[in-house]
């Protein structure tokens, strides 16, 4: 395929206070991205969906109107959720208001253009397989680690969503029947373990006051504060714990790390020895990579999902 037949790309990435939208040339290069406010309305999820639609639609044609005229485009958005290939319904979505709605269909119906959808941390992952860390890699595990904790698989370039479409959703899967109740409805999912929100929460519970899991990390460094210290070898031990699992059940060639938590550094060092306690082989080569696009990653794996 020519520069000249490649198409130009639009990305839409959903996120629970920004919506944000990329137009890329044919070559990669950006060419125009504007972030918008979220609409919100707890109080009435239906208005909160249509103005949702209305925003997403508004970013797209703005984009549109940034190419060349009868320029070919794919378009892709990145939600908080995923999309049930049988019903075409949003599922599994932080915001509430996309649950139950056939969200895809709306859009696609009010721009008269055809779009690929896929959940953030498939997006992650396609970003940062295409234009990121984990480029030159063949099977990837990308690993959303901030206020929850997600994950997708790129193989090849090529994302693999699964029969129903929640191949890397590894947050849900439960690594202690015994643990927190997960929102998923299940115990001890590795969310309530090693993302920052089931950090604070354990924390708090245990020790009686309130921390975020940087505060936590920064007590452990200060070496001041038993109560951090204690968490966060905990903290340290359970990403091991988990991460080690994932690679002797999936051995991806590269796993990659985004989120706010992909910035504690113990991750690379600490967090990487555990891994190779945990995974069933005597000496794990695998790469444990810090992304190199932060929270560009969603918009742009948006773009590179379009169709």
């Amino acid at each position: 395929m020519t520069s000249q037949t490649r198409p130009y790309r639009i990305g839409i990435d959903l996120g629970g206070t920004k919506i944000e939208g990329v137009l890329l040339a044919p070559d990669g290069r950006t060419l125009a991205r504007r972030r918008i406010a979220t609409p919100r309305h707890a109080a009435h999820a239906d208005t909160e969906y249509k103005e949702i639609c209305t925003a997403i639609c508004g970013l797209v044609t703005e984009m549109i109107d940034g190419m060349p005229n009868r320029a070919p485009c794919k378009i892709g958005v990145g939600i908080p959720g995923t999309t049930d290939r049988h019903t075409g319904l949003v599922q599994n979505a932080n915001t509430t208001s996309l649950i139950g709605r056939p969200l895809k269909g709306d859009l696609e119906h009010r721009l008269g253009r055809p779009m690929g959808m896929e959940n953030d941390a498939n997006c992650f992952t396609m970003a940062e397989t295409q234009m990121g860390a984990a480029q030159g890699y063949g099977l990837v595990f990308g690993i959303i680690m901030g206020t929850g904790c997600g994950g997708g698989i790129c193989i090849d370039g090529r994302l693999h969503s699964g029969r129903h479409q929640i191949a890397g959703e590894w947050g849900h899967f439960s690594v202690d029947p015994q643990g927190e109740l997960c929102w998923c409805g299940n115990r001890g999912c590795i969310e309530t373990k090693i993302s920052g929100g089931g950090v604070a929460r354990a924390f708090e519970k245990r020790c009686g006051r309130k921390l975020t899991l940087e505060q936590i990390t920064e007590g452990y460094r200060r070496g001041d504060d038993p109560d951090c210290t204690v968490a966060f070898e905990q903290f340290i031990d359970d990403y091991g714990r988990c991460v080690g699992g994932l690679i002797s059940t999936l051995d991806p060639d590269a796993i990659v790390l985004g989120g706010g938590v992909s910035n504690i550094e113990e991750l690379y060092s600490m967090g990487l020895a555990r891994v190779r306690r945990y995974a069933f082989h005597p000496n794990v080569q695998t790469p444990i990579l810090k992304n190199h696009l932060g929270d560009s990653a969603g918009v742009y794996g948006a773009a590179w999902i379009g169709c």
